[in-house]
This record gives C-alpha cells, structure tokens and sequence, in this order.
C-alpha cells in the first residue's frame, strides 16, 4: 500500500515536466538559414517580410536602400525572416495591433501594451541579426574566414529570443522588465521614416508620423534611470525632430557605457514562461555605466545630427558644455523657434 501511495505523485510531476513549454535555442546547435523558422526551429518555405507590408507600403520603402554590417545594400523588401505557419499567425496578429497604433500617431501608440512594443521592436532587431548572421555565413562559405561571435553577444542575442518566443507562447515578466522602451511626441515633418538598430547593445530608434521610440531591449530600465532627470523635464511636451534625435544619441551612447551583462531567469511551466531579471551585479562598487566623455557623445550626436549638416566642431565647441537642445539654463524644454534660429546661426 505504501509503495502505491508514494508512486501517484512521482507520476503527477513526470506530466508535468512533461507538458512544460519548450523554449528553441537556435544557438546551440547554431542554426540560422531560410529553411528554419526562427522561432520555432521547424522547417518552413514561408519568408515573411522584415519590415511589414503596411509599413512598406505607407513610406514606399520596398525598394529603398538600406545599409547592412558589412556595408553592403539591400533594399527594406530583400530583408526577409524564415516562418512556420504559427510564427506568421502570430506575428500578422501582431501587425494589426501595431498597424492600427502607428498609423494613427502618438497617442494610441503610447497607449500600446509594452509587451506588444517589445516584441514588434524584438522582431525588428532580431530579425535582422538572423538575416545578418545568414549573410555572414554565406561570406564565409565564399571567403573561408572564420565566423565568431563573442561570447557576451550571444548571451544577449539567446536572452532577446527567448523573450521574443512569447509571441508563440504564454509568458509572465516577474519583476523590473527587462527593457526601456520609450514613446515622445515629436513634430516630425509629413512623411518621415527613421530607423535605427545598434545589434551590440541592442538599441533602436524609430521616427514617423507624430512620434518617436527609444528602446533598450536588456537593460531592465538602468537607460532610463540614468536620463531619468531630462526625462522627467520633457515627458509629454511635443519634441523638435533635432531634440528626439539628440534623446536617442544620449541613448545609444549611455547603452554603448552600460557595463553589465544583464541575467534571466527562465522557468517554463505547463501553464507559461516566467522571466525574472536577475540583480546586477557589484564590481568592486564599479557603477553601472562607464564616465560619460563628452567627445565621443558629440561624435555619437554628431551622427544624429547628420539631417542638420551640424559638425563635431560645433557640437563640442566648449568641451565642458556640448551643444544642447533640450533644456535651457533653468532646466525649460527649448522651443522649437530658438531652436531653429540657433541652427541658422551655426550656418
């Protein structure tokens, strides 16, 4: 009787184990090619667009160029991502809610569910680096070099998918979430479209219609807590493109001093996922980001700023106070006519 009363449970937690979500590691064994889904791992002949239809279609960007790594040039509709049925299901779910929000311009896009602006950003970024790693695994068929990554990159780039997994599966984010994702108003020109994505930090920049997002897709919010102070100055005012832009050079460059490698929890269940962040930890009380030095933010700004034909000179004209755009001495959001008559100036 005993030996039957002890074997019940053990045969409850083999169906449990058993039932749990699986989560895909196309990292180990390394596999990226057209053939394989890149979030289910399953063989597929479906290649869906990167960038969406209805994206491509509102700026006419299908045969606009677009600069890869290798500074090669592809145009938006030849960058495509390998998907199974379910991926593409899921995924064009997704571009409806996106679609409907971005079309319509700040307000219904800020008021998107963060988890939603997670993973269609995660898509954009990740699918590049699938799209790019193919690319470099072509190159090296051809060339016979060596094709490495580091060690951290494929830690972030393992965390990134599996949080972008939750586009298949159910997934709870315990705790800080593991990213800063930011939404401005901003008074773009009709027709703008910006796109940026830095792969090594995994930031992203995007500007159109009425708004413009910032992303750090695994940070656990330390970006925002870091520009937490102009943020709080700014939130909710309509930005001059040049001030959204010179947000996201602050941006790119704190996430380029940021010096942790942040951690994941991972625990699948037959019910959901559950992320938790792990603490950072303390290097010998070393803070979480690197000193800030002005010149290379002005080189980083000056990039930014390209629209505006202003020079690292200019930017950092007084090494001590770079040019600024944002706030005036007492810390009020610079209006957008002294902006524009400080631009004609420099000229």
């Amino acid at each position: 009787m005993l030996s039957i009363l002890f074997r019940k449970p053990t045969l409850v937690i083999s169906i449990f184990v058993s039932m749990s979500i699986q989560l895909y590691n196309p990292f180990n064994p390394f596999i990226f090619n057209e053939k394989t889904c890149l979030l289910t791992g399953t063989k597929t002949d479906i290649a869906l667009n990167l960038f969406p239809k209805w994206l491509l279609k509102e700026y006419q960007l299908a045969e606009k160029p677009f600069k890869l790594l290798d500074e090669q040039i592809v145009t938006y509709s030849d960058i495509t991502i390998p998907c199974s049925e379910t991926t593409q299901t899921a995924i064009n779910a997704l571009e409806v809610k996106i679609c409907e929000a971005f079309t319509s311009g700040y307000e219904k896009v800020k008021a998107l569910d963060q988890l939603n602006l997670f993973q269609w950003i995660g898509k954009l970024v990740y699918g590049m680096i699938h799209y790019e790693i193919r690319r470099a695994q072509n190159q090296q068929i051809v060339t016979g070099e060596p094709f490495n990554f580091s060690q951290s990159l494929i830690h972030k780039f393992e965390n990134l998918h599996k949080m972008l997994q939750s586009l298949i599966q159910p997934f709870e984010f315990e705790g800080a979430l593991p990213w800063t994702i930011l939404v401005f108003p901003v008074k773009n020109p009709v027709d703008t479209f910006s796109y940026r994505d830095e792969i090594n930090t995994l930031t992203f920049s995007l500007k159109m219609k009425d708004f413009g997002i910032i992303a750090c897709l695994q940070d656990n919010g330390a970006n925002l807590q870091y520009h937490q102070d102009i943020i709080s100055k700014i939130e909710g005012k309509p930005l001059h493109p040049i001030q959204f832009e010179e947000l996201c050079g602050r941006f790119f460059y704190s996430a380029y001093l940021f010096n942790r490698l942040p951690d994941y929890t991972f625990l699948p269940t037959n019910e959901a996922v559950y992320v938790e962040s792990m603490p950072f930890y303390t290097i010998s009380g070393k803070p979480l980001f690197d000193e800030w030095q002005n010149k290379t933010y002005g080189q980083v700004l000056e990039n930014f700023w390209k629209p505006w034909n202003i020079t690292l000179f200019e930017i950092i004209k007084n090494p001590e106070k770079p040019i600024n755009f944002l706030l005036n001495e007492d810390d009020s959001v610079i209006s957008p006519e002294v902006i524009n008559s400080t631009i004609k100036a420099l000229h």
